[in-house]
């Protein structure tokens, strides 16, 4: 039983086993030390392959959604040279609009069309040139990841520095080329700031046309002036006021007629003699 005991427990020659620990402490693997490196290393080697793998099939798009987003693109491509087809005949015909308006208004009565040229400008409808102030905004530079919303231009930072340029005097006002009259809202949607329900990404710029010293003198007097200063040293956010000698502010979109009607006793362009039949309000 003991000679069993002893192979039992023992079941290395001492011969072997002194060899193998005099190669195990010079530095030599035994065999099957060498055995399970090649086995862990050809593990590692294939679940690393096996990972890149399915990393790269998941990440990798979808023919459907590859179709999906080709036809969007295109339908994107078509509608905006669409629309600037559009546009390219509405500023056409509205040249057109603006030649009969004032043959016909320059022959018959010359103070309406004054009139009408005043109340034109006073709304945005033409175009302006001039003098005035350039206001940029722009976001802080900050990581992505840990970006503060703070950090960002909002939409009532954009309503402030307008209201206080027409405070200080401003005649006509542009952000980003999108011409502002008493009708324009300025609205945030998502990360992009909405201007007459025109999306803009930033940097932002104000464009005002009037007097720059003036303008800037009253500016930094209004809250909007405090607002700016706040921005810039508190959040970081991008702030250059500048003046400028030659503006150029586009006019703002034309309404859409729907209805109209002429009060009463207003004569016809036609026929100056002509007057409008209103109903008698005894009679209703």
């Amino acid at each position: 039983m003991s000679v069993l005991t002893d192979v039992m427990r023992n079941p290395l020659d001492p011969g072997y086993r002194v060899a193998a620990d005099r190669r195990a402490r010079e530095g030599h693997p035994t065999r099957h030390t060498r055995w399970g490196t090649a086995a862990v290393t050809l593990l590692a080697v294939v679940l690393g392959a096996a990972f890149t793998w399915s990393v790269g099939a998941l990440r990798a798009p979808q023919p459907g959604a590859l179709a999906a987003r080709e036809v969007l693109a295109q339908q994107i491509t078509e509608r905006t040279a669409e629309l600037d087809r559009l546009r390219t005949a509405s500023t056409t015909l509205q040249s057109e609009i603006d030649g009969l308006q004032s043959a016909a208004l320059s022959a018959s009565d010359s103070p309406l069309l004054d009139q009408l040229a005043a109340d034109q400008l006073a709304t945005g409808a033409v175009a302006v040139t001039g003098e005035g102030l350039r206001i940029t905004l722009s976001d802080a530079e900050v990581d992505a990841a840990d970006a503060d919303p703070d950090s960002r231009v909002r939409d009532s930072d954009l309503q402030s520095v307008v209201n206080g340029l027409w405070a200080a005097g401003a005649e006509a006002i542009a952000v980003n080329g999108q011409r502002l009259t008493t009708t324009t809202a300025i609205r945030t949607a998502g990360d992009a700031i909405l201007v007459d329900v025109v999306p803009l990404v930033g940097p932002y710029t104000v464009e005002a046309v009037g007097d720059p010293q003036g303008m800037q003198t009253a500016l930094a007097r209004t809250t909007a002036g405090q607002l700016m200063a706040v921005l810039q040293s508190t959040y970081g956010i991008g702030v250059h006021l500048g003046a400028q000698q030659d503006l150029h502010l586009p006019g703002a979109a034309t309404p859409t007629l729907r209805s109209a009607t002429l009060p009463g006793g207003v004569p016809v362009i036609d026929d100056p003699a002509a007057t409008l039949d209103t109903p008698d309000p005894e009679e209703s």
